[in-house]
């Protein structure tokens, strides 16, 4: 019989050092190394729990694992998409998004900087902890801003993510404390805008 698969913490494109200043190497460290793992920790311990309750045949709280078990999957997969979409500032990072990217932004929100302005207060006004996140939508070829609290909800059902930005404070409180706002607007230096016009190339084949 075929082992199950597991989840496991991705390889980061870059050093812990490089997304400095914007992101300091012992910020970038624990959020990575220690909240990341937490998820991917979480959501493993949980399917384990799934697979031996079904092999002894019992009984388990399917409600409240499964809303577990979203909270975890949904840490680790914004986080994986995370790490992707930054890159270090004039090396990948900041600047404005060309191509494809580009002409969508400008058809559906009219200019970069309208669009800049409306995820930027997606990404400062998510209640609680949350995510800003850059999604497509296939139905009617739009780009859509979509803000996910925790890491499950308000999520658009089937809707591919292009870029997303962490806004748990676990993201910045050891460099910003607790300026969000400012978290929010040294992102912009560091954004992978070839990652994200190379999600939007895959997703339009």
């Amino acid at each position: 019989m075929e082992q199950n698969k597991f989840y496991a913490l991705p390889k980061l494109p870059y050093r812990l050092k490089d997304l400095e200043p914007y992101i300091s190497e012992q910020q970038l460290t624990i959020h990575y190394q220690k909240h990341h793992q937490a998820y991917v920790n979480g959501a493993n311990n949980i399917l384990q729990k799934l697979d031996k309750a079904r092999k002894e045949n019992a009984d388990l709280d399917i409600k409240s694992t499964l809303k577990e078990l979203s909270f975890n999957i949904g840490g680790h997969v914004l986080h994986s998409l995370f790490w992707g979409n930054l890159a270090p500032a004039g090396k990948g990072g900041g600047g404005k998004p060309g191509g494809a990217l580009s002409d969508a932004l400008e058809k559906e929100f009219g200019s970069f900087d309208r669009f800049k302005k409306e995820f930027t207060q997606a990404a400062t006004s998510v209640e609680g902890s949350g995510w800003a996140a850059l999604t497509w939508c296939r139905q009617t070829s739009r780009p859509i801003i979509m803000q996910i609290e925790k890491h499950n909800t308000n999520v658009y059902p089937m809707f591919r993510i292009l870029m997303v930005l962490d806004v748990f404070e676990h993201a910045y409180y050891i460099d910003y404390k607790n300026d969000r706002a400012k978290f929010v607007e040294a992102f912009w230096d560091i954004v992978n805008w070839d990652e994200v016009n190379e999600r939007l190339k895959e997703i339009l084949k």
